[in-house]
């Protein structure tokens, strides 16, 4: 008989969470050598600063509003309702990060 590996859906759901962040900050680091690669020379580390904004403004939007939607309480089982930027506290919601 094979063995299985019976694993936790919060930590398969986290996991996949983590693995598209991680591809996401590949893209970013592609898509800037992709426009320094289009530009004059002198214009490489303006196109460098235009990514890292670009990304501290994502990072900044999904912090305020994202990760409320993602992983807050649910309304009707399609949107979050809580855990929204500065309000973001464990204790109000139930099942943070942890389905069950």
């Amino acid at each position: 008989m094979p063995a299985t590996l019976n694993l936790d859906s919060s930590l398969i759901d986290t996991l996949w969470v983590l693995w598209a962040a991680a591809l996401v900050f590949v893209m970013q680091a592609g898509f800037l050598c992709l426009e320094a690669g289009t530009t004059r020379t002198k214009n490489a580390i303006n196109v460098a600063m235009k990514n890292v904004a670009d990304f501290a403004i994502a990072v900044s939007v999904f912090w305020l509003i994202g990760f409320g939607i993602m992983f807050g309480d649910s309304l009707g089982g399609v949107v979050g309702t809580t855990l929204f930027g500065r309000l973001l506290d464990a204790s109000a919601s139930k099942n943070v990060l942890i389905r069950t």
